[in-house]
């Protein structure tokens, strides 16, 4: 493959050393808030795309549409898997690379984000709109719900492309230098969402389907702008034409590095399928709404943390290609300390406003009530899970894939969906609730061993000779 010319004009790597070098050089307090907060605003702001969805859902439909767009979320989720796979690998990577201030692969990996987002996403949107009936149906749809589910999807799944495209390369922006931008076309993204919904659901009438074209429209409008960044010359990553070819070795690193939140996210859809599964068995569509609402107020929570693990890659990603690893320790223990203190305050608050919160999406008093006492029991843990998932991304942002992955794993494979199958046995829908908690406690002992070795070995790094920041 030809790469560009290594050979920049100096205004253009001044540019580039203004809005990197300064990774291994800031303090790390100013670091966090200028790179986790935006990015802890986006995700926050990406998640609430389904939650302003199931409101407007709520009360403009009625429960059965919320029980069908819990039914239809596992389909979404591995949409989304498929964009982590590309756009956070990409994101780990480029920011490894401009660590060693290598500028050529960056720009490399960049442009085959286009390339292999585009390959992926149509592929998915091929095969999921052939088989969407019998999809919804093994993601646990009634009868009454499976109508209600295939049109919302129909119109997501069109939107695939440009969907992934947005999520993969906003990560290029983020992890380029451009937090804050990045963060406001999310947010961007978002409000423009809930406009729309408000127009085709309560102004035009058109249901589900409003909900669904709010999402496709307003994520198409952030991509255009997405866009025009990464083809302005003056952005420090950019596309050049010279570096629209596939190059095997990038594409290999990007989806190894992007792995771990891929399988995260599957993982993610896996458990939603075997909730809705469970409680449909146990309970019926009235609990599939509850867990509906309440897996997406701790999804928020759980997208808070997320939102922080990734701000700080960018930053923990180049003091380690740079072997600042005196800095990496601090990163990471600050990044933790704020993780429990996001996970702490968002278990205060469930514990005791839980049927107020519930109220923001129905009306209705059996829901509010399931709800309720759901939201009580699947957040006892939500400290726990802050310390977790940093962790957990910590050993992705310095280039060690499979840890990341097998504690990953942890919480969202090997423990919890074992959890679902049996406690039920036992306690019934009381069982159902509980497996959360009871995953997220052993996830975190696991965390935190795994943890305690690897810091062992960075402060055997940090004794050898290095530069200082």
């Amino acid at each position: 493959m030809r790469c560009e010319n290594t050979a920049m004009p100096q205004n253009k790597n001044k540019k580039v050393g203004n809005n990197v070098e300064i990774l291994g050089t800031a303090k790390v307090g100013t670091l966090l808030y200028r790179y986790a907060l935006p990015s802890i605003i986006a995700m926050v702001a990406s998640s609430l795309y389904n939650l302003v969805d199931s409101v407007f859902i709520g009360h403009g439909i009625g429960t059965t549409a919320i029980a069908a767009l819990s039914v239809a979320l596992p389909l979404m989720n591995l949409s989304s898997a498929f964009g982590s796979l590309i756009g956070i690998g990409a994101s780990a990577l480029l920011s490894l690379k401009l660590g060693e201030k290598d500028e050529t692969s960056a720009r490399v990996c960049a442009s085959n984000v286009v390339i292999l987002t585009a390959v992926i996403s149509i592929t998915y949107t091929l095969i999921s709109l052939i088989f969407l009936d019998l999809i919804l149906l093994f993601f646990g749809a009634s009868q009454d719900t499976l109508p209600v589910a295939r049109d919302y999807m129909r119109i997501i799944l069109v939107g695939t492309l440009f969907t992934q495209m947005f999520l993969s390369l906003n990560e290029v922006v983020r992890s380029s230098g451009y937090p804050q931008k990045a963060m406001k076309l999310t947010i961007m993204a978002v409000t423009l969402n809930g406009f729309l919904d408000a127009l085709f659901i309560f102004g035009f009438g058109w249901g589900i389907k409003g909900a669904a074209y709010a999402t496709v429209i307003a994520q198409i409008a952030a991509l255009f702008f997405v866009l025009r960044h990464l083809t302005d010359k003056n952005s420090a990553i950019h596309f050049t034409h010279k570096n629209f070819r596939p190059n095997k070795s990038i594409v290999l690193k990007m989806l190894t590095l992007g792995l771990s939140p891929f399988i995260v996210n599957v993982c993610t859809s896996l458990v939603v399928i075997i909730y809705n599964n469970t409680f449909k068995q146990y309970g019926g569509d009235m609990y599939i709404a509850a867990y509906g609402i309440v897996n997406r107020l701790t999804t928020i929570v759980f997208m808070l943390i997320i939102g922080l693990a990734q701000g700080v890659q960018p930053v923990l990603g180049y003091n380690f290609g740079a072997k600042l690893y005196h800095r990496v320790k601090r990163i990471l223990k600050l990044t933790i300390i704020w993780g429990v203190c996001i996970g702490g305050s968002a278990f205060v608050i469930f514990q005791c406003f839980p049927g107020l919160i519930s109220r923001m999406f129905t009306s209705d008093t059996e829901l509010i009530g399931l709800s309720s006492q759901g939201l009580r029991i699947m957040s006892a843990m939500l400290p726990l899970v802050g310390f977790q998932v940093v962790s957990a991304n910590f050993f992705l942002s310095i280039g060690y894939a499979r840890k990341s992955i097998f504690l990953s794993l942890t919480r969202q494979f090997i423990f919890l969906i074992p959890c679902i199958l049996i406690m039920p046995r036992f306690w019934g829908i009381t069982g159902v609730w509980v497996s959360s908690p009871v995953a997220d406690l052993i996830a975190a002992v696991v965390t935190g061993m795994i943890l305690v070795y690897q810091l062992k070995l960075l402060n055997r790094k940090s004794t050898m000779p290095q530069s200082t920041s």
